[in-house]
């Protein structure tokens, strides 16, 4: 006895001391979801009151029956919302929680609610009417970080700094026009989660389990009680589609390489060698030895989530990878990766927005920048297209011999003289000074969408129309 006692012991210990009970606890902790799943409480009793009333309107069940469904459930909200409500692990998940409490208040009643559905289409649409909300969130947060942006886009339309390529001076351009280049980045992303709204936006409760019900259901009252625009149209897809929650990881994932990639350029601006923004105390930190630091904290910060949101999107599409239709259990994974990477995306745009209209920018260093690495050579290649009518090719030829002269004499293209650009080409007049300059530079750049600030100002006008 004490022998057969001591195997027992042993092959618990083999599980870990976490299991006391051995493979059932094991069991209990890997089916079990409410740990994260409870934060779709509000959604489920949503789900379920349109769905009683949908049933007593189809005369499926009693009217007094869907009143006290309904009662229920709303004294359920009230409890979770309160904090009152006490989550089991050993009911699985929030349906099980839910459906369990309101048995304990109404009664028999309680197990009506039940017909026509399963887990399968509730957690469909539950988890769907989360991520339609989240996205609406998000679609509010990206528009106040646009209207950030067009403020100092405006602000600075004038203020001139260097453009780069290769992280090397290229051309003079304006903050303003690098303010709207995230603009569209950001613009973008939020077309993106428009499209996801109405993608999603179809209702899957009354798929059942795979097959739909016998039961004379109307699909198309519950997608108008629930606030969509019509109900899915296979009940095998609906609940086994994910496309909605890989949908909106995508779009965080591109949203967030956006914010890494301003992230980034924040906390290069804020260097002394750039010094080109100062952040105040609100987004910085201090070092805990050296007194004169002042760290970007919270661009490296929001940098960072973008690995975390990134991973959140792998992991779900290697969940659904392999699954044949219709609802497997390893669908139940899907629910973290995309609460981690909305929390993580919400607190990243909110940190960027506080940055953007936190940041002061150092106008003279911009300017001062704007000028270096010989960044109007492109300009007197161009004027010599125009006015001297010199092939393109041949035009960059000699532009290149004139920055090699100015590297030569240690001066900017603008301080060569008049006899020393004629050395290089005789067809050089005095005209070619009016462009040499960076303010001359930008204010040329009049292209559609160009870094004029007459043009930036209308990509300004045209934003804010539509913001």
């Amino acid at each position: 006895m004490a022998e057969d006692t001591n195997n027992t012991k042993s092959s618990n210990q083999m599980w870990g001391g976490r299991f006391a009970s051995g493979p059932a606890a094991i069991m209990e902790e890997i089916n079990a979801s409410i740990g994260f799943d409870k934060k779709l409480y509000a959604q489920d009793i949503r789900g379920s009151i349109a769905h009683a009333t949908m049933l007593a309107h189809q005369g499926i069940i009693s009217a007094d029956d869907k009143d006290k469904i309904v009662h229920g459930l709303n004294t359920i909200l009230s409890e979770i919302e309160s904090g009152q409500f006490v989550f089991s692990r050993k009911l699985e998940d929030i349906h099980m929680n839910v459906e369990a409490r309101l048995a304990e208040l109404i009664g028999a009643a309680a197990g009506r609610l039940h017909t026509a559905r399963s887990r399968n289409d509730q957690v469909a649409l539950d988890f769907r009417l989360w991520v339609k909300e989240e996205l609406q969130k998000v679609e509010v947060s990206l528009t106040s970080l646009i209207a950030a942006f067009l403020d100092r886009a405006e602000e600075h339309a004038d203020t001139v700094m260097p453009g780069f390529t290769h992280l090397q001076t290229a051309q003079p351009v304006t903050f303003g026009h690098h303010c709207m280049a995230y603009v569209e980045m950001f613009g973008r992303d939020r077309q993106r989660v428009r499209h996801a709204i109405e993608h999603l936006d179809e209702s899957p409760i009354g798929a059942a389990a795979l097959a739909g019900t016998g039961f004379a259901i109307d699909r198309h009252m519950t997608a108008k009680e629930l606030g969509f625009r019509e109900p899915t149209r296979n009940s095998i897809d609906t609940v086994s589609d994910r496309d909605f929650a890989l949908e909106f990881l995508s779009i965080a994932s591109i949203c967030a390489t956006h914010l890494s990639r301003l992230a980034e350029e924040i906390v290069i601006w804020s260097t002394p060698q750039f010094g080109f923004v100062r952040l105040s105390d609100a987004f910085s930190t201090g070092s805990s030895i050296m007194p004169q630091k002042k760290n970007p904290d919270a661009a490296e910060l929001v940098r960072a989530k973008t690995g975390r949101i990134n991973g959140s999107l792998i992991a779900l599409l290697t969940v659904m990878k392999g699954l044949p239709l219709a609802y497997s259990k390893d669908m139940q994974e899907d629910k973290e990766q995309v609460f981690d990477a909305a929390e993580s995306l919400e607190l990243a745009i909110a940190a960027m927005t506080g940055m953007i209209r936190d940041l002061t920018v150092r106008t003279d260093r911009m300017k001062a920048a704007a000028g270096s690495g010989y960044s109007t050579a492109t300009d007197l290649a161009d004027w010599l297209v125009r006015e001297a009518g010199l092939p393109f090719r041949e035009a960059h030829h000699v532009t290149g011999r004139a920055v090699a002269l100015a590297e030569e004499k240690g001066c900017d293209l603008a301080e060569l003289s008049l006899e020393d650009l004629q050395s290089i080409n005789p067809a050089i007049t005095a005209g070619i000074f009016d462009v040499l300059t960076v303010e001359a530079s930008v204010a040329s750049r009049k292209s559609y969408g160009g870094t004029a600030p007459s043009e930036v100002k209308k990509q300004i006008a045209w934003w804010r129309a539509r913001n």
